[in-house]
């Protein structure tokens, strides 16, 4: 395999000449630098994009670090449009981009920061990260730059920034929708009660609550982890004793999980039971009948945490929270009720 010293040698120039042209120096000149490219193609050699980053003083990678992604469900294509963003605003910047896809077992192996500093990386995107996580207290602290998706953190570096779309206001909305179509007896399906999205939402459905004259009661609330397995499970269990006009679920997972009980409890989608969801998954259009949802735009989330990282690492941007706008999505699954 051909080094940057071989075509130093056959090009009768020196490493350093080598290296700028690579690096878009404008000291070298036009002729030089195209018989260092032409050269360097005989040769099949191209620079290691690792060793460029650590030999120079500017970092030029970014990481995605994906926490649960390789444990989703099949049905949630969530973080592979945030993917999809991220790749785009990056591939029209100067940075490179390294993803990390992670689960409880290799953040026991290698923290968060070991793994930006390794690689010697100047930014991180963190997503599917929980606050109670043990290793993202270290890396928010340090001087990396971090935009974190879905959770609204605050740090004294003023190097942290975090992109999600307006969660209470989305809650708000999907429970009053519920409300203004003459649902009383709804029965809340909440996430992971440690997590900032859930957090944020249940305060949305409870403040839509308070506007019509209601007070949402806890016995009405039950947590299923943001499982389709969990929501018909809990679900299942419900119908047992309490058969309520609506279900209102955090995430359209659970809504499937939640249509599956009614049904096999006997009951009809919306004519006895009305359930709405949270995300707008493909298959959200596809369930008999189609779900009513909120819609969030994950591709333009991933877009919007890039070019926030980048402006946090350029300096050009303080510490800051992003909204990306949501969307209530009505489709079949909501009956009117008198």
């Amino acid at each position: 395999m051909a080094t940057i010293k071989d075509v130093a040698k056959k090009a009768g120039v020196s490493i350093s000449v080598v290296s700028k042209t690579f690096n878009n120096y404008s000291d070298v000149s036009e002729e030089t630098r195209q018989r260092i490219l032409e050269i360097a193609k005989d040769l099949d050699y191209s620079p290691n994009i690792v060793a460029k980053n650590l030999s120079s003083k500017k970092q030029l990678t970014f990481g995605l670090i994906s926490s649960g992604v390789l444990n989703n469900n099949e049905k949630d294509n969530n973080a592979f449009d945030i993917f999809k963003g991220v790749y785009k605003a990056v591939s029209e910047s100067p940075y490179e981009l390294s993803i990390y896809l992670i689960d409880s077992l290799s953040q026991k192996q290698q923290s968060y920061l070991q793994y930006c500093r390794e690689r010697n990386i100047g930014g991180a995107i963190l997503q599917g990260i929980r606050t109670d996580d043990p290793y993202y207290k270290e890396l928010i602290d340090t001087n990396v730059p971090c935009v974190v998706l879905d959770i609204m953190t605050e740090t004294e570096n003023g190097l942290i920034g975090s992109v999600s779309i307006d969660n209470a206001r989305a809650g708000r909305d999907i429970a009053g929708f519920l409300l203004k179509n003459g649902h009383r007896d709804i029965v809340v399906v909440a996430g992971t009660r440690e997590t900032y999205v859930n957090s944020e939402r249940l305060k949305g459905v409870q403040q839509a609550y308070r506007e019509a004259g209601l007070e949402l009661e806890e016995n009405h609330i039950v947590y299923a982890d943001f499982s389709e397995q969990q929501a018909f499970a809990a679900a299942k269990k419900r119908l047992k004793f309490h058969k309520p006009t609506a279900f209102l679920c955090f995430s359209d997972l659970m809504a499937f999980g939640v249509m599956k009980a009614i049904a096999e409890a006997g009951f009809s989608v919306p004519e006895d039971i009305s359930v709405t969801g949270f995300d707008d998954l493909v298959f959200s259009s596809y369930t008999q009948p189609a779900l009513t949802t909120i819609q969030q735009d994950f591709v333009e989330i991933g877009r919007k945490s890039a070019k926030l990282l980048q402006e946090l690492k350029e300096g050009k941007q303080g510490q800051q929270h992003l909204y990306v706008e949501h969307q209530l999505i009505e489709r079949q699954s909501v009956r009117k009720l008198k």
